[in-house]
């Protein structure tokens, strides 16, 4: 049996996307709030933090430069949160299980969803919940730390590669719609490449980090050390 994929690009209809943060830590609070500073409408789903950071909001320290965001939409339950056109998964893998009751509540019909999550299998895991024509890949490359509740301390880089999921990873090209959310994300500041073959991004990624993850902890030493 063979399979198509339709991508959907009715999100290129919209001049004012509204975004969903899913996972409020040290990489989606970083992202959620870059956006939010260049003024995009977001929302940020979090757990331990709410409280906090509904009323006090986010503190971000970064190389780029320091900045507070005293007042953002903050929810504890996906099902508050408006429907959105673009929601970021950006929590640990180890909480996927959550998500058959999270994405549909909070994306819109014409929505799509971008993993900010390492690993394979994701979207796969993810198109059985909201349609593979609703799923995008992006892997992150990020130095960032949540040091206190609401509290991000971003080190270094922050580029983006974002790319199409597509049934067993056939690559689909740019499509407008990465164009779109690429707009959104340079707007606020935030290096974003786009790939026309997200599994061979994922496989550049994967062999990158077995060599140098574990050494880095064994040896106590960053990856400019270790070279």
């Amino acid at each position: 049996m063979r399979h198509c994929l339709l991508i959907i690009d009715n999100i290129d209809s919209m001049s004012n996307r509204t975004y969903a943060i899913l996972g409020t830590g040290a990489l989606g609070g970083f992202y959620g709030a870059k956006l939010q500073k260049a003024g995009n409408d977001v929302h940020f789903l979090l757990h331990r933090d709410y409280k906090h950071v509904g009323t006090r909001g986010l503190i971000v320290n970064s190389k780029d430069g320091d900045f507070n965001l005293p007042k953002v939409n903050a929810y504890n339950d996906a099902k508050n949160m408006p429907k959105c056109d673009v929601v970021v998964v950006a929590l640990k893998t180890t909480q996927n299980h959550l998500l058959p009751k999270m994405l549909p509540t909070v994306v819109k019909d014409d929505g799509v969803v971008l993993i900010l999550q390492n690993g394979f299998g994701i979207e796969e895991e993810i198109a059985e919940i909201v349609g593979s024509d609703k799923v995008m890949g992006r892997l992150c490359f990020l130095c960032s730390n949540k040091i206190a509740p609401g509290h991000i301390h971003h080190l270094d880089y922050g580029q983006i590669k974002l790319g199409e999921y597509a049934l067993n990873y056939n690559p689909v090209g740019i499509t407008n719609r990465m164009q779109l959310i690429q707009e959104d994300f340079e707007g606020a500041g935030i290096k974003i490449e786009l790939t026309e073959d997200l599994k061979g991004t994922r496989w550049q990624k994967l062999v990158w980090n077995i060599p140098y993850n574990g050494l880095s902890v064994v040896l106590k030493a960053t990856a400019l050390q270790m070279n």
